[in-house]
Formats: C-alpha cells, structure tokens, sequence
C-alpha cells in the first residue's frame, strides 16, 4: 500500500448490486509523455464516471504553473493549490464541487515558482496529500506532461499510474520514455494505458502490443522483470469531444451517449474491477 494510502472498509451497496471496498484515497496519477494529447479532459471525464459508481473522488490539479482543470470545467476559483501552500487559506476552503458531482482542487497558472521542485513545494505538496487522500476513496493526481522533476514527484505519490497516449508517432515515442523513467527511476513493474483519439477498434491493444515489445527488449526496472503494459481502453476519434471542450462542459454531461463518454465509462469500470478491488454480492 502507498505511504499515502489509509484502509477502510466501505460497506455501502452500490448501483447495480455492487459492493466497494477501496482502500481510502487510492491515488491514481494520470499522466502523458506529451502534452495536448487529453490527459485533462480524461481526468475530469474519469472523475465524474468514477462518482456515478457511488465513489467520493477528489482531482487534484498537479500541473503546477501550467494548470488547465479550470478550463475543461468551467470554473473560476477565488482559491487555488497555490493560496494553500502560502498560507492564504485552509485545504478545505480551496477545495471545491465541481460538474459531475466529484471535488477538485485547482493549480494556479503561470506560477513560475512551481515549475521545479523545490524542497518547500515538495514538503508542501506532502503535507497536502497526508491531509486530503484519507478523505476520498480515490484521488486522481492530473500531472503535466513528459518527465521534469515536478511531474516525476507528483507521479510518485501514486500507487497507479495512467499513461495516456494517442497513436501518433511522437506521442508514442513520449509516452515510451515516459516508461522508461517510471521503471528505472521509480521500479514502476506496471503501467496502465489509455489510447485517446482511437481511429479504429483494437488500435490501443496492437500500439500497447508494440510498445511491450519494445520494453521487453530494452527496459527493465531495477533489477526485476520487465515492465508490464496493461490496456485499460480506447477513447474512439469523436466530434462529440471537441464540442464538449469548446464549450467547457464534461463530456459526460454534454452527450452522455456518445461513442467516447461510453469508453471513459467502460475505462472507469476496469479501473473499479481491478485497482479500486469492486465486489459483487448476488
């Protein structure tokens, strides 16, 4: 269990018959080897999939300095991370309801003093995780993109990490740097992968096939087995997406039956079954 982890046991019966019992605050770092490739947009459309199964989620922006969370959720906070860290308010004033029914807490932009890691962002950031993850059954960390030392630390926190990546070449070559840190600097024996902008159905199973082959070749974590890619889904190429963001909406508020909200949903399912540890009773 993270070292930011607290156990507790949920008993309440959820839709559909289905029992949770997640570890309290299950930090989820969702991350990508290069940015613009919809890592905040599933972020937020994960988070409100994630409350609709009866689960307290929490977003953290952890995008320090190049925060976009607001935008995607059309909200403008008098209070952000940066107002906690300098004393300004308290963790729980800056935390607030967003669309979809889950909590975020938002990063200031362009805040040039977050854009390395400094022992006093780092003790800060430590202190605010201890405080906020035993509050929710799950935490999703939006990290920004590729591999400075202010995302890597954000990324340790987690006991998961979600790579998104599309199937562009350059994304692709990011995102398997990406791992390579993740499994050399961190031991990382596991990743899990979403294909944004899918053209065809089974892209993402053939590209994380690549991507495998190309790891089991050349990266090992530590001195351990090799680094294991596991698909968590596909998001399809949907002009139901580009809308939503125009006109900064979740995509599963603004046309909840579309092909791509369907796969965040399928995408927050798997992620039930197997991180959060989903129970079914009969």
């Amino acid at each position: 269990m993270n070292a930011t982890e607290t156990a507790v046991t949920s008993t309440e019966p959820q839709a559909g018959g289905v029992i949770l019992h997640p570890a309290r605050g299950k930090v989820i770092a969702i991350t990508s080897g290069k940015g613009g490739v919809g890592k905040t947009f599933l972020s937020a459309n994960l988070a409100a999939a994630l409350t609709r199964r009866g689960l307290r989620v929490l977003v953290l922006d952890a995008d320090l300095g190049l925060a976009n969370l607001d935008v995607v959720l059309n909200l403008y906070p008098k209070l952000t991370l940066h107002d906690v860290f300098t004393g300004k308010c308290t963790l729980q004033e800056a935390i607030v309801a967003a669309p979809g029914g889950f909590s975020v807490l938002l990063a200031g932009s362009g805040m040039v003093e977050y854009s390395r890691l400094t022992p006093e962002v780092r003790d800060e950031f430590l202190r605010l995780m201890a405080e906020v993850v035993p509050r929710y059954d799950v935490v999703l960390l939006d990290t920004g993109a590729g591999i400075s030392d202010v995302v890597l630390f954000a990324l340790s926190l987690a006991s998961e990490v979600l790579l998104v990546a599309t199937p562009e070449p350059t994304s692709l070559t990011d995102a398997y740097a990406t791992i390579k840190v993740l499994a050399t600097q961190q031991q990382r024996d596991r990743i899990r992968l979403v294909v944004n902008q899918a053209a065809r159905p089974g892209d993402g199973r053939v590209i994380t096939q690549q991507l495998q082959t190309v790891l089991n070749r050349f990266v090992s974590p530590g001195q351990g087995a090799g680094v294991r890619l596991l698909h968590m889904g596909d998001i399809p190429v949907d002009p139901a997406v580009k809308e939503a963001v125009m006109r900064r909406q979740l995509l599963l508020v603004h046309t909840p039956g579309c092909p791509a909200a369907l796969a965040v949903g399928q995408i927050a399912g798997r992620l039930v079954d197997t991180v959060l540890r989903a129970h079914t009773q009969a």
